[in-house]
């Protein structure tokens, strides 16, 4: 119960975020929005939402490093690490779309033991803790099936860094084992929504740390494969993210090895 406390204070600090962003997000019309390169936008309340968690976190834990998607990254005294995605789903966000998440991993030597994805719009917390499972609303996710790709939507990622050619053959080899596809512009929801069992799988050639570690601990503790990364690679470098349900696992991993021959 080594992480129990930590991550019930990190909910708490995150739904506080969450009333905050809802906030500028019922005011959108007034919002300073930049563009920092193709389809990827930062918005005022970016800002203001990673520097209310940085502040909040730095408050209660002192020692722990922090890396956002918009500040300068803090090095860590303590060993642990908390990565932090402010709105995931900016594009949602600024066209007063609601779907879009807080996000808040916790890295602990180089494994991600705390996730938390809040979908602020629906009210939904989905919360995991290493080894002891995914909650959305504090109500334990039941254990994933096994899966049919015929039977269910796979989540499928694009951003600047991906590959057109990869992500149209991914796309492709879905429609052709007779599955379909959804992008909903928010990676981190997503992946809860895989925990949850609402998508079958995700994948995604490339996503920044702050969108995909929290997911990837819900899939994980949810009963799903995932792809073992390095946290801290994945802080430094990013990567390609593929989770589902076993044998939706298997089946995106060959889809992923034959885009990338293809493309």
């Amino acid at each position: 119960m080594i992480w129990v406390e930590r991550s019930n204070i990190a909910q708490k600090i995150v739904t506080e975020a969450g009333t905050l962003a809802l906030r500028h997000f019922h005011n959108i019309s007034s919002l300073q929005v930049d563009q920092k390169g193709h389809q990827d936008f930062v918005s005022q309340a970016d800002k203001a939402i990673e520097v209310f968690v940085r502040e909040k976190l730095s408050f209660r834990f002192p020692d722990d490093g922090i890396v956002g998607e918009e500040g300068k990254s803090k090095p860590s005294k303590s060993g642990f690490t908390w990565v932090i995605d402010p709105i995931d789903g900016t594009a949602n966000f600024i066209n007063g779309i609601p779907t879009w998440a807080v996000v808040l991993a916790g890295v602990y030597e180089n494994k991600v033991v705390i996730g938390i994805i809040l979908d602020v719009c629906r009210s939904e917390m989905f919360s995991a803790i290493v080894d002891q499972g995914a909650f959305m609303n504090g109500k334990r996710l039941p254990s994933l099936g096994v899966g049919v790709l015929e039977e269910g939507s796979i989540g499928v990622g694009f951003s600047k860094y991906a590959s057109k050619k990869w992500t149209i053959s991914v796309l492709s080899q879905i429609l052709d084992e007779g599955g379909v596809f959804q992008r909903n512009a928010s990676g981190a929801l997503s992946l809860a929504y895989v925990a949850s069992g609402r998508l079958l799988g995700y994948i995604e050639q490339f996503m920044n740390a702050w969108d995909c570690l929290a997911g990837q601990l819900l899939v994980a503790e949810a009963g799903g494969n995932i792809q073992l990364h390095s946290a801290n690679a994945m802080i430094d470098h990013g990567g390609e993210v593929i989770v589902g349900a076993p044998d939706i696992f298997e089946k995106l991993l060959e889809i992923s090895r034959k885009a990338g021959i293809e493309s």
